[in-house]
């Protein structure tokens, strides 16, 4: 939903998840330590030459981390602030934006993403099927979208993608659209 926004990207190591599709492997257990301040330093030269509102917290899985102390920061620095999640984890944050992006074999989301997430992302990999784009579609209120985020830029995930939309729609679910990793389109870091 917020795609094409100009925003800043904090990766956060750490996961408990280990997809087989993951694109950020280098996530799992690598990375640095930074302090907070190391983190809004850093995100503040980048908004000198990248002008953006928005950073987005992600991973690995942030909240793997306490990132409580980090969006209260951000936010009293006047950024807006999302947090991309796998839904596995969760404590009360001032995030201003929820991505839930469930992962497989079991989809699992706690219940407050239920209530807090803004969208649904679901990675339409080789395993992803309509009954599971289905079961999401009910664990989430109708206003909240379901994006189908092709695996990769391969014609063989876009295809999937727009196969689980074509189904989806047929099957009568609401608000399911496809969404695309733009910085991979245009080859962005």
């Amino acid at each position: 939903m917020r795609q094409g926004e100009p925003t800043v990207f904090v990766r956060l190591a750490g996961c408990d998840r280990r997809c087989s599709f993951c694109d950020t492997k280098y996530a799992w257990e690598a990375g640095r330590d930074w302090t907070v301040r190391q983190i809004l330093d850093r995100v503040q030269r980048i908004r000198r030459d990248y002008p953006a509102s928005w950073v987005c917290l992600t991973g690995g899985e942030p909240f793997m981390q306490d990132v409580r102390l980090l969006v209260r920061l951000l936010k009293k620095d006047h950024w807006l602030v999302q947090t991309e999640t796998n839904g596995t984890r969760y404590y009360p944050t001032a995030a201003d934006w929820i991505t839930v992006s469930p992962k497989p074999i079991e989809y699992l989301v706690r219940t407050e993403f239920q209530r807090l997430a803004k969208e649904v992302k679901l990675v339409a990999t080789r395993e992803l099927d309509l009954a599971v784009v289905r079961r999401i579609r009910r664990a989430f209120q109708k206003r909240i979208p379901i994006l189908l985020q092709p695996e990769s830029n391969r014609r063989w995930s876009q295809k999937r993608s727009l196969r689980l939309l074509k189904e989806a729609t047929a099957a009568g679910l609401d608000n399911i659209r496809v969404s695309v990793q733009l910085h991979k389109v245009f080859g962005l870091r």
